[in-house]
């Protein structure tokens, strides 16, 4: 049986926890920030035996502005790649496209109950902040980069 004590505990140690929520859909969901400033959701699904790690990034409108008068291949070849880079990570992924225009992406993986140790958690945290990390390279390569607005945040994804 899934542990929400030893979960939440391995969040304590590494500093990742930042708050619990509640979600009646599951046994427990902790919204954890991992690595610095970038928000992960940590599920137990109810009547599942495993933990399942998401994270769900919006392209910032500057992002989307610099994509709308793209060439139509260049977009249709970003989506694609796209594909190709995320199924790389064995990962699964949901991409939310309007008109050839990224607008969110979704990237969630799991690990069942015989394989969770806190070595092949901190791994799933990495692997699924790392897929999103390709997205926003991807996105940078293939379309640029906005100007710079002065800011102390990343608010390059929302």
């Amino acid at each position: 049986m899934i542990s929400e004590e030893t979960i939440k505990t391995w969040l304590l140690d590494e500093d990742l926890l930042r708050e619990m929520k509640y979600d009646q859909n599951a046994d427990f969901h902790f919204i954890i920030e991992f690595p610095k400033e970038n928000i992960m959701d940590v599920v137990k699904p109810k009547g599942k035996d495993c933990i399942v790690v998401a994270c769900a990034t919006q392209v910032s409108p500057e992002h989307k502005n610099l994509m709308v008068p793209a060439d139509p291949k260049v977009k249709k070849d970003f989506i694609l790649d796209l594909n190709f880079g995320l199924n790389s990570f064995l990962v699964d992924y949901e991409l939310q496209i309007n008109q050839d225009i990224l607008q969110q992406f979704i990237i969630t993986d799991q690990i069942f109950e015989d394989g969770l140790t806190k070595d092949a958690f901190i791994r799933t945290l990495k692997k699924v902040f790392k897929s999103k990390l390709h997205c926003i390279w991807l996105i940078d390569k293939k379309f640029g980069r906005p100007p710079l607005r002065p800011s102390n945040q990343n608010d390059m994804f929302i």
